[in-house]
Parts: C-alpha cells; structure tokens; sequence
C-alpha cells in the first residue's frame, strides 16, 4: 500500500495528456466544497432531541455544559462554531503541511486528506447519535477541517504544476469546484435529510468522496497539451516540441 502512495508512482509518463488532471481535481473540491453548505443542517441539528420544536437549554448553562448535555438542543450559535472550526484548520493545515505535500506527492496527500475528511463525519455521527457536541466539533471541525485543508491544497498545487504557463486559469477551475460543492451538496443534503427524516429523528445526509488527482507533472517547466520542455531548451525523452494550446 505504501509503495501505491510513493511519489514516485505519481510521476507521469512521457505523452501524459495534462487535460485530463483537471476533472478529478474538480470531482475532489466538488466533494469538499459542501463546507460551504453546512448552514442547511443548522435548523435540522438545533431540533435534534424536540425534533417539531427545539427543547431550550436552562439560560444558565454554561458552555461547557452546553458541550456535554443530552437533555437540551444545542443553539445555532453553538452548531456555527463547526463553520468556523472547518475554516480555520482548513489554513492551519493548509500552511502546517503544505511543504510535506510537496514532498509526498499529491496521491498520498489526497489519501490522508479523505481519511481526515470521512473519519471526522464518522465522529459527527457519533456527537450526533449520543448528542455529544464537542464530538462535533472535533470530527467536522478540527480533523474534518484538517482534511479540508490537504483536500484544497493537493489539487491545486498539482494544477499549478501541470498548467504553469495559465496558472490562473489551473487555479479557477478547482476553486470554481470548491464553490459548487455547495451549490450541488446543499440541495442533495436537505432531499436525504426529508427522505430519512421520521417521527422521532430529523433525518440524516450522506455524501461522497471522490479520489484525489494523483498524478504528477514529469521534470518539465512549459507543458504542451501532452507534454512538457525543459527551462534548459533541451526536450527530456518522451517530451515532444510545445504545440498551440488549446485556449
């Protein structure tokens, strides 16, 4: 398994068509970007035990109560700081790990980041079944957001590498898949919510995780449509001469 993770299994042959990086790296922030759309669960997550009708804590309750208790719903103001948790770790991870992406290679990176990003659904669950908000905040907040963080950064940073001659255009197109994560999760998340809702429980979402782009770049600086020509001038087997690109 670890020698499927090695950088050097990402490094990709000579005639690699770089075009076909960008759709797993828009399928990862696709998955990721539904961060954007964790509002939608709020009101569901503040009726969790009244389920009609949210069933108010004793207005002297502290914190850390508010963290450990079975008997009350929490506030949307409290659900809100998961939101605020996902974006912090999300740079911290981001800026802490990005030096050992690059030296790990995207494939391992990615691999962590969905261990990360699914496991700490997995500990929401839990906060949610035993209604346990600190689990929620640790799964979908910190270990989540830490997820968040090498799932943004590791398609990217492999974009970039691939597309150095329109690095804003490489840019865009995983942004612009981190933003419709939400736009494609939200109403998904709200349609399982109502399928699953019952009686006695506001229902649950499930979603996805798709795999991370795991190829890299070979040792070239100015790619063509398929390959790639060394800052040097002089071509590495396998690098044909730049063509036109396509845009």
């Amino acid at each position: 398994m670890a020698g499927l993770l090695d950088r050097e299994r990402t490094v990709a042959k000579p005639g690699f068509n770089r075009w076909l990086v960008p759709p797993p790296a828009l399928a990862v922030h696709l998955s990721i970007g539904m961060a954007y759309g964790f509002s939608v669960f709020w009101l569901p997550l503040s009726k969790a035990i009244g389920v009609s009708q949210p069933v108010p804590c004793p207005a002297d309750m502290s914190v850390f109560a508010q963290l450990v208790t079975t008997t009350c719903d929490w506030k949307i103001s409290m659900l809100g700081w998961m939101y605020t948790l996902f974006f912090v770790f999300l740079g911290s991870s981001a800026a802490i790990f990005g030096g050992w992406l690059e030296r790990v290679g995207p494939r391992k990176a990615g691999v962590v980041a969905a261990f990360c990003w699914g496991g700490g659904f997995f500990i929401s669950a839990l906060g949610l079944k035993y209604h346990q908000l600190w689990l929620m905040w640790l799964g979908s907040g910190v270990i989540g957001g830490c997820g968040l963080g090498l799932g943004y950064i590791s398609p990217v940073s492999t974009l970039i590498k691939w597309f150095p001659d329109r690095r804003g255009m490489a840019t865009g197109m995983a942004i612009m898949g981190f933003g419709g994560g939400a736009m494609i999760g939200s109403p998904l998340a709200d349609l399982l919510m109502k399928k699953f809702a019952t009686a006695t429980s506001v229902g649950r979402s499930r979603r996805s995780w798709c795999s991370a782009p795991s190829t890299s770049p070979p040792s070239c600086s100015a790619p063509s449509a398929t390959g790639c020509r060394r800052r040097t001038g002089s071509r590495p087997a396998g690098c044909p001469r730049p063509r036109p690109a396509p845009w």
